[in-house]
């Protein structure tokens, strides 16, 4: 780890907005938040909102300024990339807006039934060829369920065709209410105020797809507590364009994914 990274670590140890729970103290370190957010972090009664799978937190710090009568929890694994929006958030006096460095496999541990009004996935990587790692897959759908309210609202902004075919067919196969969904976000007419108001927030990689013409989509749906949550058994085309500083998507060897996998 270069000395940049141990930096900002070491700082980051010092933020009020930011809790690290990371798989190697989870087990031995309780977390006494759970179920508490509102009363022991934020000081008010406003609907949580996360972000899985932050990044920068960008996306996080923005909706807070936005959205001043709701809170945000931004979550990531990368604490080097968290340290930039906890930052922001702190030099912006930002009260609405706390980051939790853990990984997104064990999120559940850290919310209370309940607790949560909305979930965010951000650009979140395809993971084309592990169907149990994609973040609307039922294994992370049943986690959220633990703690997102009854009809949670899901929002999936995706530069990743493969990733919003998957979850479009994840919705139909369990019959999940659909507030809005398009294809191509930035050229569609019609748009409701409240879609159109998210269209001022671009990530520093968001705008670097738009540059390259790629479609930005958009889905927003309910997540109801009740019902077995089955995956839907679909071949989709695998995106063949590489994201930047990701794996490249093309050196997989097959033109298309089965999904039958059916997750636990």
């Amino acid at each position: 780890m270069g000395k940049g990274k141990l930096a900002k670590f070491a700082e980051m140890e010092t933020f009020s907005n930011v809790f690290q729970y990371p798989y190697s103290v989870v087990d031995n370190v309780p977390f006494e938040m759970q179920g508490h957010w509102r009363e022991m972090y934020f000081k008010n009664n406003h609907p949580i909102v996360l972000e899985l799978g932050c990044g920068k937190g960008e996306y996080t710090v923005e909706l807070a300024r936005l959205y001043p009568e709701m809170n945000f929890i931004g979550v990531d694994i990368k604490g080097a990339r968290m340290w930039t929006g906890a930052k922001q958030a702190l030099e912006a006096g930002l009260k609405n807006v706390a980051f939790l460095r853990t990984n997104i496999e064990i999120i559940d541990r850290f919310f209370g039934k309940d607790e949560v009004n909305e979930v965010w996935l951000t650009f979140s990587d395809p993971q084309m060829k592990n169907p149990r790692k994609r973040l609307t897959s039922t294994f992370f759908l049943n986690r959220y369920r633990k703690f997102l309210v009854d009809e949670g609202i899901m929002h999936v902004k995706t530069d990743s065709n493969f990733l919003f075919t998957y979850t479009t067919y994840m919705i139909q196969e369990n019959h999940l209410p659909v507030i809005f969904s398009t294809d191509d976000l930035y050229y569609t007419a019609g748009l409701d105020e409240e879609t159109r108001k998210i269209l001022s927030i671009q990530t520093y990689y968001e705008r670097m797809w738009i540059e390259r013409g790629l479609n930005i989509r958009y889905v927003k749906f309910l997540l109801p507590q009740q019902g077995v949550l089955r995956e839907p058994d679909i071949e989709i085309p695998l995106d063949e364009y590489r994201s930047y500083h990701r794996p490249k998507r093309s050196s997989l060897n097959t033109k298309k994914s089965k999904l039958f996998v059916v997750l636990k």
